[in-house]
């Protein structure tokens, strides 16, 4: 990636970008037939059931969104228990609802459109409870399959040119996207949510992690097809693209089984046609890694720096809802009340959602994202546009007034927005990011912003409240919040608020 300055990243970012032109003119309807499956289902593989985890914790969710927790600290191992409570409350299945055409299985953590196209797999020495192996998270048969035996921790750990923190851990799970699951309704722009829903999904993850007191550590410098081949995914289709450190104080990992083979494990058709967008496979090509040396160079071009605070996230009086209930009474709210939230409620929300990553190019508590957020209607506080200053933990006003109508529009003119108490707009400033980390870097931001929306839906409906991670006219968003905002672009926007008697996921 030598010379990368993020051209491929800037041309995606522009050809996806959304505008009330686009939106009218570019012809795309869902042909509901050709609809893709939302699971990744293998016609044949050993499964490893794994135990109950209905049993509710004592960890709140925000506790567990504010505290990460030190390898050096840590005394708990990895079990299959520990991995089954993580991948349910991260991609298992939560509700079941029932319609006309069939059934609808919903998750734990937010996607855009319910299309559920981030898969889980596990890369994992010996636990308590389970032999090494690789293996596939399969939600609808609440089991691990098996992929391949043995320990290939080492494969992973090459191919992130050593990163350390992955050296020293039990397992790993690796995050992967399927183009076409999403690309059906959302066409290139897909490739963002790949992102986004990843990110939706580590928010539960990390919380996750946090309230088990498992250290556990975000890895984004990795050679791409190495991971791939190791998954044994088709990577004009599915993708690598996060993974994620489980546990501390791993011995010695023995050496790699062998050379990584081709498995050629049958899968069913997602649908009977898929349509491709070559716009997706190049932005990702052009900002994959080739070795594990690319990766640990890479990682060496900048971390990302921590923001001091003057006062770190703590949890709210009446935030203190188990991590595992609120996953499982999360949704994505249809409809808002007109009603006010608390000043204290808002703020909670922006502390945590804020509160920083842990990760390969991000120093502890470090964080890429401005909030800007749109006050319709919270407790002691003026309606209008502002500013989040986390160091200060503290909202500037920008611009006094209602803008209910302007948020209504900027979210591709939907109620929601307008009907919301709040709305918050992660923003990175790009064009520094991509001189420094090339298109790479890009990944990063998306990936900062699903994670920012998925800790927004979690506080929010820790506190009682509702959220819905929306979408928008980007260069609109920027414009509105400008001069403050100007040269920044929207990575995430969700709407908080009171919700309507019609809430679904």
């Amino acid at each position: 990636m030598e010379g990368d300055r993020g051209e491929a990243a800037r041309r995606f970012h522009d050809a996806t970008k959304h505008s009330y032109q686009s939106v009218r003119h570019v012809p795309h309807f869902m042909d509901w037939d050709n609809q893709p499956l939302p699971f990744k289902l293998y016609r044949a593989l050993r499964e490893v059931p794994l135990p109950d985890v209905s049993e509710v914790g004592k960890v709140s969710a925000l506790a567990a969104m504010n505290t990460q927790t030190s390898p050096q600290i840590s005394t708990k191992t990895l079990d299959l228990e520990a991995l089954a409570r993580i991948l349910f409350y991260t991609a298992g299945i939560t509700k079941k609802r029932d319609h006309p055409g069939g059934q609808m299985l919903f998750r734990a953590a937010a996607c855009t459109g319910a299309l559920y196209h981030i898969e889980l797999y596990l890369v994992s020495g010996s636990v308590d409870g389970l032999d090494a192996g690789v293996y596939h998270y399969a939600p609808k048969l609440g089991a691990l399959e098996g992929l391949r035996d043995g320990d290939w921790r080492e494969s992973l750990i090459e191919a992130t040119g050593g990163a350390p923190r992955l050296r020293e851990a039990q397992a790993a799970i690796v995050l992967t996207s399927t183009y076409w699951r999403n690309a059906w309704k959302y066409q290139a722009r897909a490739y963002r949510h790949a992102f986004w829903d990843s990110g939706t999904m580590l928010a539960h993850l990390l919380a996750m992690t946090s309230s088990l007191e498992l250290p556990a550590h975000l890895v984004l410098g990795f050679a791409d097809e190495d991971v791939n081949r190791l998954l044994d995914v088709d990577s004009d289709k599915e993708v690598a693209v996060a993974i994620v450190s489980l546990g501390g104080g791993a011995l010695e990992i023995p050496k790699a089984p062998g050379a990584i083979e081709p498995l050629g494990y049958e899968t069913v058709p997602l649908s009977f046609a898929e349509v491709d967008y070559p716009l997706i496979r190049e932005t990702h090509r052009a900002s994959s890694l080739r070795d594990g040396e690319g990766a640990r160079s890479w990682r060496k071009q900048g971390a990302v720096p921590p923001r001091p605070r003057t006062e770190e996230p703590r949890p709210a009086e009446d935030g203190t809802a188990p991590l595992e209930s609120v996953i499982r009474r999360r949704g994505s709210s249809r409809r808002f009340e007109r009603a006010s939230i608390g000043y204290d409620a808002l703020s909670t929300i922006l502390r945590t959602a804020s509160h920083g990553i842990d990760g390969d190019v991000f120093d502890s508590g470090a964080t890429l994202t401005d909030l800007y957020v749109i006050v319709n209607d919270v407790d002691d506080l003026a309606q209008g546009t502002y500013f989040y200053e986390p160091e200060e933990n503290a909202l500037t006003l920008l611009k006094k007034g209602s803008f209910r109508s302007e948020a209504r529009y900027l979210d591709l003119e939907q109620d929601l927005a307008g009907d919301a108490s709040a709305n918050i707009y992660v923003l990175v400033s790009l064009e520094p990011l991509l001189e420094r980390l090339g298109d790479r870097g890009y990944r990063l931001a998306q990936l900062e912003g699903g994670i920012v929306g998925g800790r927004i839906y979690l506080a929010s409906y820790a506190l009682g409240l509702g959220a819905s991670g929306l979408t928008f006219f980007d260069d609109a968003v920027t414009e509105f919040f400008s001069p403050h905002a100007a040269g920044k672009a929207v990575m995430f926007l969700a709407a908080v608020g009171v919700p309507g008697k019609r809430t679904v996921s």
